[in-house]
């Protein structure tokens, strides 16, 4: 989450160029539509364990289908009181630079709670150990209304809180506030946090933060390694931070999206701008992808996504579920 708050934040080897990652134009601009490609038979036994989503769905029952939940629970994080729903998904297949489309969040605001929709998306609890990447598009401004929201765009991956301190609490997150937030001026900034666990009443909290000053609108390949008691973020293939074994994951957790609207006072944030006027942010995914057990590289990262696209594997799942499956709330 960053240093502050509660909720934040998945390729077998070899190398290829980093594509596209900081364009500064709105993928909205359409390339003729590509059809969705076929999910993947299921993989030969002693295959690796990786998950991958190329996000070519017609249709939310399509995406729900592999595996995909929706929010619809009330809660932290965000706005009190504001509503989580699938309303705020949809699916492209004419998004500019991408391989047959990608998954839109769009969240809206007049900064009040009855007016907030925020959005998020999660896959099974199951993933730990290994690679987390995602390609994902960030924009700096609302695509209508008024600008200056402290809105956080995200990628993460998070297990239950069974308790308040709950000490097997695992979270990490990259989370790119456009407009400021967390106490910290109004600069665009990305941060990744790593928690050991925290509490909301009263608010405590023990993680380890990074923060960089600075736009990331665009495309941007995101990448996580949890390995050998140590995490390394990575962005366009660049270290970003290492955060040490005192927040390592302990837990199974899901893989999450999400994009919502920071409350006023959340650790110094100032909240929403003082307007009644509706006001949309948006974030879209391109892909995802965890490979389990192994820190490979971003080159190594786009080398297996590549590889299956070539192969027109739009979706792939081999990654064992715990015995018995573990719940896999989405929400905080």
């Amino acid at each position: 989450m960053g240093q502050h708050r509660c909720l934040g934040a998945g390729i077998l080897a070899a190398s290829i160029l980093i594509v596209g990652c900081s364009q500064q134009a709105d993928p909205a601009a359409a390339q003729a539509p590509k059809p969705a490609s076929p999910a993947a038979a299921a993989p030969a036994a002693g295959d690796v364990a990786v998950f991958f989503d190329d996000f070519n769905y017609p249709d939310l029952a399509a995406f729900q289908g592999n595996g995909w939940k929706a929010r619809t629970e009330t809660g932290h994080p965000g706005i009190k009181g504001a509503t989580w729903s699938a309303e705020g998904l949809s699916f492209h297949a004419d998004i500019a630079d991408t391989h047959g489309g990608a998954v839109r969040m769009s969240s809206v605001t007049n900064g009040k709670a009855d007016k907030t929709r925020q959005t998020q998306f999660c896959h099974a609890r199951k993933y730990r150990e290994g690679t987390y990447a995602a390609r994902i598009f960030f924009r700096d401004a609302p695509s209508y209304g008024p600008d200056g929201d402290e809105v956080i765009q995200t990628f993460y991956a998070i297990s239950p809180l069974k308790a308040p301190m709950d000490k097997n609490y695992s979270e990490t997150d990259f989370e790119y506030l456009p407009n400021g937030g967390w106490g910290e001026n109004s600069k665009p900034a990305m941060w990744t946090t790593s928690w050991d666990t925290f509490q909301l009443e009263p608010w405590t909290k023990v993680n380890e933060f990074t923060r960089h000053e600075g736009s990331y609108a665009g495309w941007r390949t995101l990448v996580l390694t949890v390995a050998d008691k140590q995490l390394k973020y990575y962005v366009d293939g660049k270290l970003f931070s290492e955060h040490s074994s005192a927040v390592y994951p302990e837990d199974f957790m899901s893989i999450n999206f999400n994009l919502w609207f920071m409350p006023k006072g959340a650790d110094g944030s100032l909240g929403p701008v003082d307007s009644p006027e509706m006001r949309e942010y948006q974030e879209d995914i391109d892909w995802v992808f965890f490979r389990e057990g192994a820190a490979l590289s971003t080159a190594d990262v786009e080398k297996q996504v590549a590889e299956l696209r070539g192969k027109q594997v739009a979706h792939l799942d081999n990654v064992k579920e715990q015995n018995p499956p573990l719940p896999s709330p989405c929400g905080l």
